[in-house]
């Protein structure tokens, strides 16, 4: 879609200014790389035959495709790993310099065409990443002006059967059982939409400060992959997926 000179000189400077630069001793520096092809959103095929997955992101499959070719045109990328450098299928795992030095995270959330989605081992930049989200969520940048990125009402009922989503409302019931935390949407255990955290991930959630029993009351946004158990859910592992909304 083309657009007035003017306007995409005014969307440059804006993204500039919401941009923030990737800090350097927060990751693992890596090599530069030439990409060859963008596969989708955040997947794209380097020169050398590897493949690189963009760490931090859920993205659709075409929104960012046109973004990606016109950073990726410009020259070698370098890479920086949160975390191990390859995923158990092999793929590199990281975040990327442009050749003229932009984040590629950064404007892919600036520019409205990607969701943050980090996992436990991969947070080193969910605070930066978070607030370039919210910044293009306000300015309903890109996909937050429409209906692909609409942030789901926890009480209204109205579920898709499943994907990465976001959704907020106000918690009526928290509590830990055998374990296990829940974070009630509604009174109807059944059916009302629930946010879950796994024994496995609750001592660590914990140990970093997490609260279950406090959110009681408070209005949350959290973030991840929409399940079915007794109605909808959210299954949390890591404290970045929870954002609480009031003060």
């Amino acid at each position: 879609m083309s657009r007035h000179p003017a306007a995409d000189a005014l969307l440059t400077l804006l993204l500039a200014l919401l941009t923030p630069a990737l800090p350097a001793t927060a990751l693992e520096q890596g090599p530069a790389v030439d990409v060859a092809l963008v596969v989708d959103g955040r997947t794209l095929a380097l020169a050398d035959g590897s493949t690189l997955r963009l760490a931090g992101l859920a993205a659709p499959p075409d929104a960012a495709r046109e973004a990606l070719e016109a950073l990726a045109a410009g020259g070698p990328w370098r890479l920086a790993f949160d975390g191990a450098a390859r995923d158990r299928h092999g793929r590199l795992v990281a975040h990327a310099y442009a050749a003229d030095g932009r984040w590629v995270q950064g404007e892919l959330l600036a520019r409205g065409l990607a969701r943050v989605q980090t996992l436990p081992g991969r947070r080193a930049l969910a605070a930066a990443m978070l607030a370039v989200e919210g910044a293009a969520r306000e300015a309903r940048h890109g996909l937050w002006a429409g209906r692909d990125f609409a942030i789901l009402d926890a009480h209204d009922g109205n579920w898709p059967r499943g994907g990465f989503v976001l959704v907020e409302g106000r918690v009526t019931e928290a509590a830990t059982v055998a374990g296990r935390a829940f974070l009630n949407f509604g009174e109807d255990r059944t059916e009302d939409f629930t946010i879950t955290i796994a024994p496995a991930d609750l001592k660590p959630y914990m140990a970093e400060g997490g609260q279950v029993e406090a959110l009681a009351g408070r209005r949350l946004r959290v973030r991840g992959w929409l399940d079915w158990y007794n109605g909808p859910e959210i299954a949390v592992s890591h404290r970045e997926q929870i954002e609480v909304l009031d003060p």
